[in-house]
């Protein structure tokens, strides 16, 4: 079969300046994208900002023969992503993916997290991809074409200790990928979602006390499946992947069959309890594909 290429093909991967944005940055020039290197250059937490991450990608994709360009807008603003998009069309004249990669983060428990890290972490993580997305997916509409990526969580789709902030807008990505896949349907764009575990700025902390194991997790197991959701030939859309340590899995929402009262009137509490196994139970589950079919 032949190879996977971007020629003619412009991308946009925030926060590209380092870990997993830059991991598939590299990819996707290395094949022939014109790519967009944003990243705002500040801390793990959110705070400052510094243009040598972008400048030092693009000065890396351009020493290999590669088409780049920097960008250092916020994605927290819809201002922002509209100038990461705009970059992308002063330097290519073209939108055809975009990478959600940008995030922080600002860990604590419930009781203790201040409400204000709640706030920054929907801004970075959720609306960042919206702020960002949203222009140019009216450009692919135009074009007929278009491949989003967003970058969710194991912690968002299955909850983690002292990161209600994270998992709840982590998760939020599932659903706003999804409308961009119904939306883009008719338009050859495609929406997904990965889930990765790597090692990266973020996670270095998780990740040291495993030593020479963690090199299991570096972000070039994760850029194949994220290029190969990008390409051109690629089908899938709508989709949840996990992938982490050289395991590619695809993960869902799925609905069972459950349990039907009778028809007439409302069921007791007590006739809830009495079939809660059925209504508990994963058997025989379906996969809808928009609300309607649930």
């Amino acid at each position: 079969m032949s190879s996977i290429r971007y020629d003619g093909r412009v991308a946009i991967v925030t926060g590209a300046g380092g870990g997993l944005g830059r991991s598939y940055a590299h990819y996707l020039a290395e094949r022939g994208a014109r790519v967009v290197v944003n990243d705002l250059g500040g801390t793990s937490d959110g705070q400052g900002n510094d243009t040598k991450a972008a400048d030092q990608v693009v000065a890396e994709i351009k020493a290999r023969g590669g088409e780049a360009a920097a960008s250092y807008d916020s994605v927290s603003t819809a201002k922002g992503g509209e100038s990461i998009v705009a970059t992308a069309m002063k330097a290519f004249g073209r939108v055809d993916i975009v990478i959600n990669n940008a995030g922080i983060l600002r860990d604590g428990s419930i009781q203790k997290m201040p409400s204000a890290n709640f706030d920054v972490l929907i801004d970075v993580h959720l609306k960042g991809a919206f702020y960002v997305t949203q222009p140019a997916f009216r450009i692919m509409k135009e074009n007929g074409y278009g491949r989003i990526v967003h970058t969710a969580s194991a912690a968002g789709l299955f909850g983690n200790f002292g990161q209600a902030n994270y998992a709840a807008a982590k998760m939020g990505l599932v659903g706003l990928s999804s409308v961009f896949a119904i939306e883009g349907a008719r338009s050859n764009i495609k929406s997904n979602v990965v889930a990765p575990i790597a090692r990266t700025r973020l996670t270095e902390s998780l990740m040291a006390p495993m030593g020479d194991a963690a090199n299991v997790f570096d972000p070039a197991y994760i850029a194949p499946l994220v290029a190969y959701l990008c390409a051109e030939e690629c089908e899938y859309t709508h989709d949840v992947f996990n992938v982490g340590a050289g395991r590619y899995a695809r993960i869902f929402v799925g609905s069972a069959p459950g349990w039907n009262c009778p028809a007439g009137k409302p069921p007791t509490v007590e006739e809830i309890r009495d079939h809660r196994a059925p209504i508990h139970s994963t058997d025989g589950f379906k996969i809808p594909y928009q609300a309607v079919d649930a």
